[in-house]
């Protein structure tokens, strides 16, 4: 990874609106481009399997954003050595170690748990079909239910309430833990206790192997072409650049990030590569050496493009959108999105066990640290976006 350029860029100047999006906002040398999952251990992240909430990567290699605090590697290998030693647990001794350093997201895994979150970066996952979050209370509930899944079938809905898995109860669990309840091996069976408008139910479900398109492409009157990105697993940012070229002449674009977890970073960069040429798209500290991350040259950067982004939309999906706003391609419509802005990296454990530790934070191309802040859009919408965002596109011309 080549190491921070010497740049300068201008401050984005909102007065300008739209018209940025048809012009950079400064010059950047153009280079190579450069997280498994953010797991589920926020709001919005999918526990049943897909974990959500950034990145990691089964190789060693940046991942995905997550927050700051950070546990020393050669205490939780130690850790996890001599506890192996002595026949006892190394993964729950190296997860004491990096409980107690102040490192709020850091997580340790067996080998089994790795392996099935490589699987959910190929968007398939063993699970009962939930995506959850951790409410203010520390409440975990239902907030989405994906079709034709365990749960679907059995009536699950979004905010039902979820009180236990096989016994174990949840509340006050960070939502990673809850995802470890609720995988296990397709067609085993899993326990769910749940409340639902103050009536209590009990569903017994059994595990499948699941699969989601993490993109997805429709057309809208006028000319516009919407690009879902559900989450960014691996071949997702070539099916955005796929759907970038394929869309008809003087069309505009709405990238929809709204509830995008994040996901590997490299596909993060090669979807922003989509709509930039060439240029920076983020940098990032690793134990305090500065690295950078570059779009690919030859994006389209002609046509309007909206980005879509709500308090769902995390990590990887705040890079993109930050490099985008930053670099005068896109007005961003919606709501502040959710503010991870640290990076993870794998450390393998001498048990066989993987801790992903947080070693530093990133930075938009502006210098913005979107850690615990997210991004403001350029226009706040709810409910609306879509709506807002076609206006903004029919200002740009698009349309009839």
């Amino acid at each position: 990874m080549p190491g921070l350029p010497a740049f300068c860029l201008r401050p984005r100047d909102l007065r300008r609106g739209a018209a940025l999006t048809l012009a950079f906002i400064a010059a950047v040398g153009a280079a190579a481009g450069t997280g498994c999952w953010d797991r589920a251990d926020a709001a919005g992240a999918a526990g049943a399997g897909l974990a959500a909430s950034g990145t990691q990567s089964p190789a060693p290699g940046p991942v995905a954003p997550r927050e700051t605090g950070t546990a020393d590697r050669e205490a939780v290998a130690r850790a996890a050595a001599e506890a192996a030693a002595e026949g006892k647990s190394g993964k729950k001794a190296a997860q004491e170690v990096v409980s107690r350093s102040g490192d709020r997201w850091g997580m340790v895994y067996d080998q089994g748990e790795y392996e099935a979150f490589t699987d959910d970066l190929d968007g398939r996952w063993t699970g009962v079909g939930l995506w959850i979050e951790s409410r203010r209370d520390d409440r975990i509930a239902v907030e989405k239910v994906q079709q034709g899944s365990p749960a679907a079938r059995a009536g699950l809905r979004a905010g039902d309430r979820l009180l236990s898995v096989d016994g174990h109860a949840v509340t006050g669990l960070r939502v990673c833990d809850v995802v470890a309840l609720l995988r296990g091996g397709a067609g085993t069976p899993v326990v769910l206790h749940l409340t639902r408008d103050g009536a209590e139910l009990t569903e017994t479900l059994r595990r499948e192997q699941l699969h989601t398109e993490p993109v997805t492409v429709r057309e809208l009157p006028g000319g516009i072409t919407v690009i879902k990105v559900a989450s960014f697993s691996r071949g997702s940012g070539e099916q955005v650049r796929a759907a970038v070229r394929a869309a008809p002449p003087g069309a505009g674009f709405m990238l929809d990030l709204r509830g995008n977890p994040g996901g590997l970073v490299t596909e993060a960069v090669t979807a922003a590569s989509a709509f930039l040429d060439g240029g920076l798209v983020a940098t990032y500290d690793v134990r305090g050496a500065e690295r950078a991350l570059y779009a690919s040259p030859g994006g389209d950067t002609a046509r309007p493009l909206v980005a879509l982004v709500d308090g769902g939309t995390m990590s990887a999906a705040e890079l993109v959108t930050g490099a985008l706003q930053d670099r005068g391609r896109a007005v961003a419509v919606g709501s502040r999105t959710f503010g991870k802005g640290s990076v993870q990296m794998p450390t393998p454990l001498p048990d066989g066990s993987v801790a992903e530790l947080t070693v530093g934070t990133y930075r938009t191309p502006a210098g913005r640290s979107l850690d615990g802040s997210g991004i403001t859009p350029d226009l706040a919408a709810g409910d609306g976006a879509e709506e807002r965002a076609r206006t903004v596109l029919g200002g740009l011309g698009v349309g009839p």
